[in-house]
């Protein structure tokens, strides 16, 4: 299919990306990668009557260490997140969660912006993004604000954006010295969406006992699923085969998941029950300074 008609601009500089938004409001869709957009479009699921192109603010391009965070740029390219030393070293779940996105040609278009406003609960960057309680920077005409991630996922293909504001940056924080990570999926094929997700960091103690742990979900719910109000019971103790059948037992026992055409929630259930502990695992390893068993 072909998309509507609209109108087209490429504004230079963000002063003039901000005129675009306040004149077009909600009838304007700002395109990046277009990696979701443009299928949007051609299915005419998305009718924008303007589309304001922002390849030629290349300020918005960047990926740098601010102390203990790291930000990027929203226009920042999936494939250049991946390939990044600085993320790898200070940050590794992130390029690692990004290579899982699509297909290479996909990861080259498609920016770390883009994806977090589609705000697709399957996606790998909203669930990292909940997971480590990313920063969603953002500005308008009228000034800047900052929105924590947890906020700024209303509901499934919804943010707490405005129609006049874009996103300009994501700040994450550097893992500690130590930090286990991981980041486990089940797709239906390759390069596909997840149908569940699981995003977790785990550090130890000198005792070996859980110091510190984080867990996140993808694909169950309409906003990535942060689940750390249940995890206080399980720090301070060694993990073991008993704690991790209880860990994943709080988790899922009254889990509202969703059901689609893809999988039922008692399907969805069941893929956690075997992708939060292979998570938390792959975790811990890390966390004893190994690697996971693939």
């Amino acid at each position: 299919m072909k998309p509507a008609r609209f109108s087209y601009s490429r504004p230079e500089q963000l002063k003039e990306l901000f005129e675009l938004l306040d004149r077009h409001a909600d009838s304007a869709k700002i395109i990046a990668g277009g990696q979701s957009l443009v299928p949007m479009m051609n299915m005419r699921l998305a009718r924008p009557e303007v589309l304001i192109d922002i390849n030629r603010l290349t300020d918005l391009s960047y990926i740098v260490r601010k102390e203990e965070r790291i930000e990027i740029g929203a226009l920042t390219r999936q494939s250049d997140i991946e390939g990044s030393e600085l993320l790898k070293e200070a940050c590794p779940i992130l390029p690692f969660a990004v290579g899982k996105i699509g297909h290479y040609a996909i990861r080259q278009r498609g920016t770390i912006g883009g994806s977090v406003v589609h705000a697709d609960p399957s996606a790998e960057l909203p669930v990292i993004a909940s997971l480590l309680d990313a920063n969603i920077h953002i500005a308008s005409s009228e000034g800047e604000r900052t929105v924590p991630a947890e906020e700024f996922f209303v509901t499934i293909y919804t943010t707490d954006l405005l129609p006049m504001e874009v996103v300009t940056s994501i700040d994450f924080p550097v893992l500690e010295a130590g930090e286990g990570w991981a980041y486990r999926d089940f797709t239906r094929r390759a390069g596909d969406y997840a149908i569940v997700s699981v995003g977790a960091t785990m550090k130890l103690d000198e005792q070996g006992q859980v110091n510190r742990m984080r867990l996140a979900l993808g694909g169950v719910q309409d906003i990535p699923h942060n689940v750390k109000s249940l995890l206080d019971p399980y720090l301070d103790a060694v993990p073991d085969k008993e704690w991790m059948h209880y860990l994943v037992e709080e988790i899922t026992s009254e889990l509202d998941a969703n059901s689609d055409i893809h999988a039922s929630s008692e399907d969805r259930i069941e893929l956690l029950k075997v992708l939060i502990p292979a998570a938390v695992d792959d975790a811990l390893q890390r966390a004893k300074g190994g690697e996971p068993v693939k």
